[in-house]
């Protein structure tokens, strides 16, 4: 991805060597483990997990940390990725008579607390629609490119789009009506509303990409598959296969990877937001 040059955000929040400490952690903490590796494995929303593990309730205090210059150039390409996000998102909203409102991302390393609760890295990366921020261990990274083989800038990169989709959801409505519908419904339609959300936020990183590319040239050769390798490794059908050695299509949350690879697809061919709307398609 040809990103140096690129315009930096001034929406990061560097959390990283901040340790958690306070009170329950040695053992709700462990509780939390627990639950951050069925976020992980079999798909459960993250707000639940983080929701149940608000009651540990830690303190975070500063401690001083150096950090690789590997480390901090990706904290750099971080950056640059989320100031595109917003140029794309910002005019895309304005197209609309909308005004756009920037999330700030937090990086962090291990342990975060957000306004939605305590968050261990395990669970991987997540968007907090109570405080309107992204949280990323960036250490998940080296856990996409070996564990689910997608390495490379633009994976990196789609991980960021989508969670700021999940945001762009936020300020459409979308992320309230799906709780609400979610509240109303069994686990099995609740599971399904779940998909369609993440899958829609698929969808919108591919319409950044379809701007990016447009209007910036971000793209090299390569770029468009990295990102269709790391959809496809966090779907849930072969997150499941690896975890359990078996699918089970009713307790998928974020789709297939055939589905997210096909929705971010068309988000990044069409360019066009409208073209996202999972909610009334009947094929996902």
């Amino acid at each position: 991805m040809r990103w140096e040059r690129g315009r930096r955000s001034d929406n990061i929040e560097d959390r990283r060597g901040m340790r958690v400490s306070g009170r329950g952690l040695a053992g709700g903490g462990i509780a939390t483990i627990v639950l951050a590796l069925v976020a992980m494995y079999f798909g459960v929303d993250p707000s639940v997990v983080l929701n149940q593990a608000g009651n540990l309730a830690p303190a975070q205090q500063e401690q001083p940390a150096a950090f690789s210059p590997e480390e901090e150039r990706l904290k750099d390409f971080m950056s640059v990725v989320l100031a595109d996000t917003e140029d794309v998102w910002e005019a895309l909203f304005r197209d609309a008579g909308r005004t756009y409102g920037q999330p700030r991302l937090v990086l962090f390393s291990g342990a975060v607390q957000s306004a939605c609760g305590f968050a261990q890295a395990a669970m991987g990366p997540f968007y907090c629609p109570a405080d309107r921020k992204l949280y990323l261990d960036m250490s998940f990274f080296n856990d996409l490119a070996q564990r689910h083989d997608a390495p490379g800038d633009f994976a990196q990169a789609y991980v960021v789009a989508h969670e700021v989709g999940h945001h762009v959801q936020t300020l459409l409505g979308v992320a309230e009506q799906v709780h609400a519908a979610r509240s109303r419904a069994g686990e099995a339609e609740g599971n399904a509303l779940q998909v369609r959300m993440e899958l829609q936020a698929d969808c919108f990183a591919g319409v950044w990409a379809h701007h990016a590319q447009k209007a910036r040239q971000v793209l090299e050769p390569g770029d468009a598959e990295e990102a269709l390798a790391a959809a496809a490794g966090v779907g849930d059908d072969r997150l499941q296969q690896q975890a359990r050695g078996y699918v089970v299509p009713e307790s998928f949350t974020h789709g297939s990877s055939e589905q997210r690879m096909r929705w971010f697809q068309r988000g990044m061919q069409t360019g066009d937001a409208t073209q996202c709307d999972t909610f009334k398609t009947g094929r996902l």
